[in-house]
């Protein structure tokens, strides 16, 4: 099964960035579904369900030695013309730390992890259609309009483990499905 450890952000603090993304969402990038907005710490892919139960151990060896902390929806940025994101504000070196740890937790467990890279707080809200599909969409009228977007804090206190399923229909535009298969209290 696909997985990723991720941090998902309350009810409250989805719908106060839906609102500020409503005022400029358009079909000339493909959105994200609300239900697909997380902060993802550790990107594992392909599982084996022989690895899942250690993975849950070592998953929650790292929630067990992370204290809850504040966080909010801060400002957006963007990776070439590929995606657009939100950032975060708040306590970004234990969000990093946890980031760090949910990736230790998988290599112990023996999930062959990509190449370790510094860790960028985001969560993608769109995809640009750019390649082979003719002409990149700028990105410029969607950073600006999202720029000053301040969320209310909240307090990060649970680890979650995610399933990716991702389509099958064939559809376009169809979006993966997310599924929450394991979540641990923060308690450092």
């Amino acid at each position: 099964m696909r997985l990723f450890a991720a941090v998902l952000p309350p009810d409250a603090a989805v719908a106060e960035l839906a609102r500020a993304v409503d005022g400029v969402r358009d079909d000339r990038l493909t959105w994200t579904a609300r239900a697909g907005w997380h902060f993802t710490l550790a990107f594992m892919g392909e599982v084996r369900d022989d690895v899942v139960p250690d993975l849950h151990a070592r998953l929650d060896r790292a929630a067990h030695r992370t204290a809850p902390f504040p966080l909010r929806l801060h400002g957006c940025g963007h990776f070439g013309d590929r995606a657009l994101w939100v950032g975060a504000a708040g306590e970004l070196p234990a969000l990093r730390m946890l980031a760090e740890r949910a990736d230790a937790a998988a290599r112990r467990a023996g999930v062959p992890m990509e190449q370790h890279r510094r860790y960028t707080p985001h969560l993608t809200l769109a995809r640009g259609h750019g390649h082979g599909h003719g002409a990149a969409t700028p990105l410029r009228p969607y950073l600006d309009a999202l720029a000053d977007f301040e969320g209310t804090p909240w307090q990060v206190d649970t680890l979650s483990l995610v399933r990716s399923n991702l389509p099958v229909s064939g559809i376009p535009g169809e979006q993966p499905r997310y599924e929450t298969v394991g979540s641990w209290p923060l308690r450092g």
